[in-house]
C-alpha cells in the first residue's frame, strides 16, 4: 500500500487487489493505476448494460474549513457556492486571472464552514497551492487530504441495488448531486450520488486503509450482479460517450469556459471572482472557438492530436477520440472555428494521413441514464 517517494509511481491502496485480479498496470498522473482487467470492450458494457467498479483513488481531495471557507471558494470558483445547501454537489471550474481553466472540480458542501473539494489527480498539488496562495485574507484552513482518502467508483442501473443491503442509509431518496454520509460493511464512507459514465451510480469516499475490504465487499456481494472491475480505459470511454471533458485533453489553462461548453457553470452575476473579467469579455464577444463532438461517417478510430480538416484544409485538432463501443462508431471531441460549430456540419479527420468524412454532433452522444 505505499504511496511512493516523490520521484516514484504512487500505489493506491488497491494496488495487490488489481494484481490479483489481472489488471494492466501503466502509469497515469503520477500514479500505477488499472488501465483494463478482462478488455476495454467487455468492461465498458458491463457498465452500459450493468454495473462496474472502478478504483479512482488517485484523485484528489481538498478539505476547506473556517468561517470564510465559502467566500474563498466564491472568489476561486466560476460556479455560485451561496446557493448550495448542506449535502449538495456542485460542479465548478477554477480559473485563471485571464480566464484559462485551471482545473475542473466537484465541490461538497457539508457546513456553510466547511467544504469538501474532488480535483483532478494531475492536478491535485498545483491546485492545493494555488488555493493555499489565494486563502491569506480569509480565516479558513485548506488541507491536502488525498493521500488520506480513497475513492471508489459504483456505476450502472443495478448499482443503487448491490449498494444498498451493504450500507446504513437510504440510497432511494438521495439526489443526483448530493451526498450522505453512512457505513458500508462496517466501513465509515461519504456516499455521494454523482458520476463519469452518464449511468446512475455512486463515488464513494472512505479511508485509505478502510479501501481494501469495502472494495472486496463490493466484489463479493457483486457477484450476483456481474460486477466487474473496470479500468482507466473503459472509463475514458464511457465519459467520452458522455462528451464530458478532460482536464489535459479538452481543457487546460490555455482553455475557457466559455469556448469548452461549460459557460452553464459560469454566475458572472454572482459577483467578482478569478477570471469574471477576462470570462465576461468573451461572453460579449463571443468565444472564436468551440469544443464540438465528432462522429466518424466511414470506419475509422479517432484519437487525440488527430487534424481535423474542412474540405481538405486544416480547421482543427482532436482532444479526445475512441471507438465508441455502445455506437459501434468512431467518436470524438475538438476545437474548430465557431463557424464550423454547427451540428450537422460536414467536416474529416485525417487519420494515417487520409481524410476520413464526420460531422459534427451534439454530446453527449448517448442519452444520460443518471438518476435526477
Amino acid at each position: 500500500m505505499s504511496q511512493g517517494s516523490s520521484t516514484s509511481l504512487k500505489t493506491t491502496a488497491l494496488f495487490e487487489v488489481h494484481k490479483e485480479l489481472g489488471a494492466k498496470m501503466v502509469p497515469f498522473a503520477g500514479w500505477n493505476m488499472p488501465i483494463q482487467y478482462a478488455g476495454v470492450m467487455k468492461e465498458h458494457l458491463s457498465v452500459r448494460d450493468g454495473v462496474g467498479l472502478f478504483d479512482v483513488s488517485h484523485m484528489g481531495e481538498i478539505d476547506v474549513k473556517g468561517r470564510d471557507a465559502g467566500a474563498l471558494l466564491q472568489k476561486i470558483l466560476t460556479n455560485d457556492i451561496g446557493k448550495m445547501a448542506d449535502r449538495s454537489i456542485l460542479y465548478s471550474v477554477m480559473c485563471t486571472e485571464d480566464g484559462g481553466i485551471v482545473d475542473d472540480l466537484l465541490v461538497h458542501r457539508f457546513a456553510e464552514d466547511h467544504y469538501f473539494l474532488c480535483v483532478n489527480a494531475s492536478n491535485t498539488e498545483k491546485d492545493f497551492r494555488w488555493i493555499q496562495g489565494r486563502a491569506g485574507s480569509f480565516n479558513v484552513e485548506v488541507s491536502d487530504i488525498s493521500l488520506k482518502t480513497a475513492q471508489l467508483a459504483l456505476q450502472g442501473k443495478h448499482a443503487e441495488a448491490l449498494l444498498q443491503p451493504l450500507c446504513d442509509v437510504s440510497l432511494g431518496d438521495l439526489r443526483y448531486y448530493h451526498f450522505k454520509k453512512g457505513k458500508i460493511h462496517n466501513n465509515d464512507c461519504i456516499i455521494s450520488r454523482t458520476g463519469y459514465t452518464g449511468e446512475d451510480g455512486f463515488e464513494i469516499y472512505t479511508g485509505w486503509n478502510q479501501a481494501e475490504p469495502l472494495f472486496r465487499a463490493l466484489l463479493e456481494a457483486g457477484r450476483a450482479w456481474d460486477l466487474q472491475p473496470i479500468g482507466l480505459a473503459a472509463r475514458d470511454t464511457l465519459r467520452l460517450e458522455m462528451g464530458y471533458a478532460l482536464y489535459g485533453n479538452d481543457i487546460s489553462d490555455a482553455t475557457g469556459p466559455l469556448e469548452a461548453g461549460l459557460g452553464w457553470v459560469v454566475k458572472l452575476g454572482k459577483g467578482e471572482f478569478i477570471g469574471h473579467d477576462a470570462i465576461a469579455r468573451q461572453k460579449e464577444t463571443g468565444p472564436a472557438r468551440r469544443l464540438v463532438g465528432l462522429e466518424l461517417l466511414e470506419r475509422g478510430v479517432p484519437r487525440p492530436h488527430y487534424r481535423i480538416l474542412k474540405d481538405g484544409q486544416p480547421a482543427g485538432e482532436l482532444t479526445s477520440g475512441t471507438f465508441s463501443p455502445s455506437l459501434n462508431k468512431g467518436i470524438g471531441m475538438g476545437y474548430v472555428d465557431r463557424a464550423l460549430a454547427a451540428p450537422g456540419t460536414r467536416l474529416e479527420v485525417e487519420i494515417r494521413n487520409q481524410p476520413v468524412a464526420a460531422q459534427v454532433v451534439a454530446t453527449p452522444f448517448l442519452p444520460s441514464r443518471v438518476k435526477k
